[in-house]
């Protein structure tokens, strides 16, 4: 079905696929600077002079007029064609030198620049979806399946096959759904509502297994750390919830005066990230997330002038998160979680949404709002543009990773989900970079 009929949305099926010269640049050469020891002024005057002009209608010549005029060109080098020189000819080789590269020289090549398509892969209808700056509706787990939430209803794509299933479909006092979160192994998915409530579902025979409680407000960022679903709401709160156990809150954060939008735990699972309408940033601790413990942020960031959604931890250096400003900020920043210092900030222009990380390559991908509702890859660190993906018409409010790492699949208020081949493809093996593991990461635990 065609996306431009999105706007009959009853007659829409969620999930289906809606019915560049390059420039040679010219080498600019700068002017030659004549080499003034290669040249010989002598033969240049004589021939300038008129020596090769022959005289007409001289006669024959005799023998002794022949055999001067062969000795004048023999000391003149009149066999010469070159009078300006430019650089002094090369020395011939001593011994024959082989044309085909050695492998020094190979190894020494220009890295091939990886060619990133500026059009989506596929194309799917997404009916119904919020467009609302602070919810997460979109995750892919590492079963390979997509989840996306659409209204009162959550659907499951299966990448693998391309098949569309149904989860569920809550009713109007209880939706619409407003969070997404895949557990870790793949089969459970965790949904924030509306009403304040996360449901925990198990995708294979579609059952809910679960309702936690503790919010008071919509649920709009979850996020697992193993067992533990951290959840945070629009009441301001942070809620750890141990999924094994009958009495499931284990512990909370409060910093935040403002809907929490962004949650990412480490990859350690020893620090996490939050942000919020608040424009603050957070670091907090697993321990601090305790009941009894009095302490509260590792790090609070006051740098961002715009609510922060786009939260996204470094795979490569595990003390570094980078966090994105919406609109009146739009910056990417860079924190130190060690000692909470920024250690750069980039102006991007428009509205950051959200932030993911290539696992095989030191880049970033940012997804835009207003004006262009682009994607950008950035080289990390020297943070220059790799390029540039159009498509979506509005803003791109939800990104989600392949387990592989290639492919990102993303969600906007344009009402399609679209997959990108932005990473590289899984058949060119590459070096997965090897993460900085830093000394007494938490060090500001130790009293």
């Amino acid at each position: 079905m065609d996306a431009g009929s999105r706007y009959n949305n009853k007659f829409r099926r969620p999930l289906f696929t809606p019915i560049s010269h390059k420039k040679t640049s010219r080498e600019n050469l700068d002017r030659f600077i004549p080499n003034r020891s290669a040249m010989d002024f002598d033969y240049a005057h004589y021939m300038l002079s008129g020596g090769k002009v022959k005289k007409e209608n001289s006669g024959v010549n005799s023998a002794s007029k022949e055999a001067y005029t062969k000795q004048l060109a023999e000391i003149f080098n009149m066999n010469r064609t070159r009078i300006l020189a430019f650089k002094n000819k090369p020395p011939p080789s001593a011994e024959r030198v082989s044309k085909s590269p050695s492998p020094i020289q190979q190894s020494k090549t220009t890295k091939k620049r990886r060619f990133i398509p500026q059009t989506a892969e596929r194309t799917l209808d997404a009916p119904d979806i919020l467009d609302d700056f602070y919810l997460n509706l979109l995750d892919w787990g590492c079963s390979n399946i997509v989840a996306i939430a659409l209204g009162n209803s959550v659907y499951l794509w299966d990448a693998s096959d391309g098949s569309v299933t149904e989860l569920l479909s809550v009713s109007d006092d209880l939706g619409p759904v407003t969070g997404v979160s895949w557990a870790p192994d793949g089969r459970h998915l965790a949904l924030g509502l509306n009403n304040s409530h996360v449901q925990l579902w198990d995708s294979r025979s579609s059952r809910l297994l679960r309702t936690l409680t503790g919010h008071n407000l919509r649920v709009g960022s979850l996020d697992w750390n193993g067992h533990i679903l951290t959840t945070g709401s629009m009441d301001t709160m942070i809620i750890n919830n141990d999924v094994r156990i009958r009495s499931h809150v284990v512990g909370t954060y409060r910093g935040h005066n403002q809907e929490i939008c962004g949650l990412k735990w480490s990859a350690s699972g020893q620090q996490l990230a939050s942000g919020g309408n608040d424009n603050l940033v957070h670091v907090w601790s697993l321990s601090m997330g305790s009941l009894n413990s009095t302490r509260q942020w590792i790090h609070r960031m006051t740098d961002h002038t715009a609510a922060v959604k786009a939260i996204s931890w470094c795979p490569f250096q595990s003390n570094m998160v980078a966090s994105g400003g919406g609109v009146g900020d739009e910056c990417i920043k860079f924190w130190n979680t060690n000692t909470g210092a920024c250690l750069n900030s980039v102006d991007t222009g428009s509205q950051v949404c959200l932030l993911l990380w290539n696992k095989h390559e030191r880049e970033l991908l940012s997804s835009h709002g207003f004006t262009d509702n682009q994607l950008t890859v950035w080289k990390y660190p020297s943070m220059t543009k790799v390029a540039e993906l159009f498509g979506h018409t509005s803003r791109v409010l939800h990104m989600a990773q392949s387990p592989d790492g290639y492919t990102v699949a993303t969600a906007a208020a344009d009402e399609t989900l679209r997959f990108w081949n932005i990473f590289g493809n899984p058949e060119e093996t590459k070096p997965v970079p090897k993460r900085k593991l830093e000394p007494f990461f938490d060090l500001a635990q130790i009293r």
